[in-house]
């Protein structure tokens, strides 16, 4: 059921995401085209371009995709249930304004998200003028399936940030922090690199990479590996049986994994595992799966197993040679928690080496594949059977899905007219009328194999449920937000411990003391600029980035805030650095950007940039102030680099440049010598989920930053940074508590 792709034009099967008056959500088939910002739905493939859709609208820059990850949906409305990876169209001016999709496949999910990004991102001629000021007579019944009112907009992948993807997948030079060190079964052996005064010694517990190439492409090898069924049995000669303790969203689970003692050394006691696992996929089609251990209230340590101790690890997995074949890396640093002090390292460095021969193994199973179908082999592993790419043992967590993603209550649209402002609704797309109408898959004929019935009623209590009723009310939302954060069932094994002692009067723009030499815990510096690579003068030709030479504007101060609440416009604040030179009629412009990281406790990291030259001196900085929030949302750039720290924070991270705006919610506050962003990551589950990876690592880490305004133009061409940044081992408990 692929979709295809011809000159502008996307059609192709999809499947919409609808809730009944119980809080379950179910699928219905329907036949999508999208060209020239016309979206039509048709309950078949059109026989003609003349044929009239049985639903339509407009897409146009007023309208945002995100992307949701995977959930398991009813197949029918009280039956079998499918994988699919979910996106949700909203409109900007009314984020309850939403319609939820389903791709089979994450490839088709990404190709529809791309091409919705495109004709949003182009938008209408009549549109231009005024991209911000969407006009609230257009849109007004704009309703793109009801909202879906227990899932607010909070899963934007940051990773699908720019339309326009630049070749390459680092804009960071930064030196390789792996060190080969043997082949084993045609897998290269790679050691973390450690500081010079190491002489080369290995860790107690080393993180140790090995790197292969599979034939077959990183979708179908992306799939074996987050398959928990009997399907890993072919493959993976470590794993006895697993299944999905909690899911927390689209993108983030709690697995439990239970090992084979047999592989094992003798007389060693079998081993358990208990992971948050993590996944995206990057735009160039490479996908990454990071694990870490944590402790979970519904999964003890269980009688005749070992806990061990994952300190991180996963997966990248990268398409080469057109995507027909993948270069597989997969990373563990693990403490196997042998009790017996005799026992040496090199015993557990060499267990952990014999388990990453997986990849070996993976690579085997997909030469073995050559000649079969794909469905005899893939592994949906979110619906329980045996034969079905969908059907295997991590159902538990469909329903799970199901009931925390709220309902709509079945609202009933209004059919489409021919005039063009009623076109501009999405309402009809999700129209109920046609709830019972479902076009039939070859698999329904036969459900004998696909029936499960679920064996438990799961708890709602994730970070994304939300009473139905409460949808409205901000402030009841923040509330519950909170109240599941502080109950959200399983603790990080880094997570730190609060002191309640920095309470202090707050001077913004002085609670993060400034360390030149970086050698003070919880401290700011500035970052070398050639660090960063940015747009040279022949972008548009060449597409090639240079280093950065400078910055246009000078750090000044810093601020490591927490609070009970989200704290905004702290530039215009009378106890703000800002404020102070403002007092003195200098001519010094600000440009602050406010991190903020909300949760039972929001913390807040505020970056202060000054320059002394006018405004007028930067034309593409003076537009991107004077702009509309549309337009600062399209152009203002992050490029991050975690210099120090571990490997699953690396690979969370990342190297890339991103449109902050095309992905998180843009707060903007502008006065007379200043231009505040504040950065909301709770808008996102999958930077929000990122973000909480990173604070559980927090104070073990260097966190190197630059921000810039995206040049489109020759005119604007070369680009500049604005200013950079390196924040040394933050720790959380010495953020300063905000009592205002």
């Amino acid at each position: 059921m692929g979709s295809s792709q011809i000159d502008g034009r996307m059609e192709g099967w999809l499947y919409l995401i609808r809730s009944n008056r119980f809080g379950l959500q179910y699928s219905r088939k329907r036949y999508f085209v999208l060209e020239d910002h016309h979206l039509r739905s048709f309950k078949s493939v059109p026989s003609s371009n003349d044929e009239e859709p049985v639903k339509s609208a407009i897409i146009d820059s007023c309208i945002r995709v995100m992307d949701n990850g995977r959930e398991s949906i009813h197949r029918k409305v009280w039956t079998s249930y499918n994988v699919f990876f979910i996106f949700t169209l909203y409109n900007t001016s009314n984020h309850n304004d939403q319609l939820k999709l389903g791709a089979s496949c994450p490839e088709e999910a990404a190709r529809w998200i791309h091409s919705f990004q495109e004709a949003a991102l182009k938008g209408g001629p009549e549109l231009v003028d005024d991209v911000l000021n969407c006009s609230k007579r257009r849109w007004q019944s704009f309703r793109l399936g009801g909202p879906s009112k227990t899932s607010p907009i909070n899963a934007i992948d940051w990773t699908i940030c720019s339309t326009h993807t630049d070749p390459m997948t680092s804009d960071v030079i930064a030196p390789s922090p792996w060190t080969i060190f043997g082949c084993q079964n045609g897998l290269r052996l790679f050691k973390e690199a450690k500081d010079r005064d190491s002489h080369g010694k290995w860790d107690d517990h080393p993180a140790i990479m090995a790197v292969g190439v599979v034939d077959g492409t990183s979708e179908a090898i992306f799939q074996t590996l987050m398959s928990l069924g009997p399907s890993r049995s072919q493959w993976d000669f470590c794993f006895h049986k697993g299944s999905v303790v909690e899911h927390l969203d689209g993108h983030t689970d709690i697995i439990h994994k239970q090992l084979y003692s047999d592989w094992l050394p003798w007389g060693m006691q079998r081993r358990d595992l208990l992971l948050r696992r993590y996944w995206r996929r990057e735009e160039d089609g490479t996908y990454v799966i990071l694990y870490h251990s944590v402790y979970h209230k519904k999964c003890p340590p269980q009688k005749g197993y070992v806990r061990a101790c994952l300190k991180s690890g996963g997966y990248v997995i990268s398409p080469v040679n057109q995507g027909k074949q993948s270069v597989v890396k997969h990373m563990l640093a693990i403490d196997w928690k042998f009790w017996k002090s005799y026992i040496r390292s090199s015993s557990a460095r060499s267990i952990t080496i014999q388990m990453l021969g997986r990849v070996a193994a993976l690579r085997e199973l997909f030469k073995a594949k050559q000649g079969y179908s794909s469905s005899e082999f893939s592994s949906g592993e979110l619906t329980m059977n045996n034969g079905s790419c969908h059907n295997e043992m991590e159902n538990r967590f469909d329903v799970q899905t199901t009931t925390r993603d709220g309902s709509n209550k079945g609202n009933i649209a209004e059919e489409v007219d021919k005039a063009p402002s009623e076109h501009a609704s999405l309402v009809s797309l999700n129209d109920a009328a046609d709830e019972f109408f479902d076009v039939p898959e070859p698999s329904d004929y036969d459900q004998s194999e696909n029936d499960w019935v679920p064996d438990f009623v799961p708890e709602t209590n994730s970070q994304d449920a939300r009473h139905p009723k409460l949808s409205t009310a901000a402030g009841f939302v923040k509330k519950l937000h909170d109240l599941a954060v502080q109950k959200r069932g399983y603790v990080d094994l880094q997570d730190m411990t609060m002191e309640d002692s920095n309470s202090i009067p707050c001077c913004y723009g002085s609670t993060l003391p400034k360390d030149p030499t970086c050698n003070l815990p919880c401290s700011w510096a500035t970052t070398d600029p050639s660090t960063f690579l940015i747009r040279g003068k022949s972008y548009l030709e060449d597409r090639q980035k240079v280093k950065a030479k400078g910055t246009l504007m000078q750090m000044v101060a810093a601020d490591w805030l927490r609070s009970d609440k989200r704290e905004d416009d702290l530039g215009g604040r009378p106890e703000s650095i800002v404020q102070k030179y403002a007092a003195q009629g200098g001519s010094e412009f600000f440009f602050i950007v406010n991190i903020q990281v909300p949760g039972s406790t929001t913390y807040s990291l505020a970056l202060y940039y000054m320059m002394n030259t006018p405004l007028e001196d930067s034309p593409l900085l003076e537009s991107f102030v004077k702009g509309d929030d549309a337009y600062r949302n399209s152009r203002f750039k992050l490029i991050p680099y975690i210099s120090k720290g571990s490997w699953i924070v690396k690979q969370s991270v990342g190297k890339k440049a991103c449109l902050i705006g095309q992905a998180l919610e843009m707060n903007y506050f502008h006065g007379k010598n200043y231009l505040e962003l504040g950065i909301d990551i709770g808008s996102s589950t999958v930077a929000r989920g990122v973000v909480s990876l990173v604070l559980g690592y927090l104070n073990n880490l260097v966190i190197e930053m630059a921000f810039l305004v995206q040049a489109n133009t020759t005119e604007e061409l070369p680009e500049y940074l604005l200013g950079t940044c390196r924040l040394n081992h933050l720790d959380a408990s010495k953020a300063i508590l905000v009592t205002q």
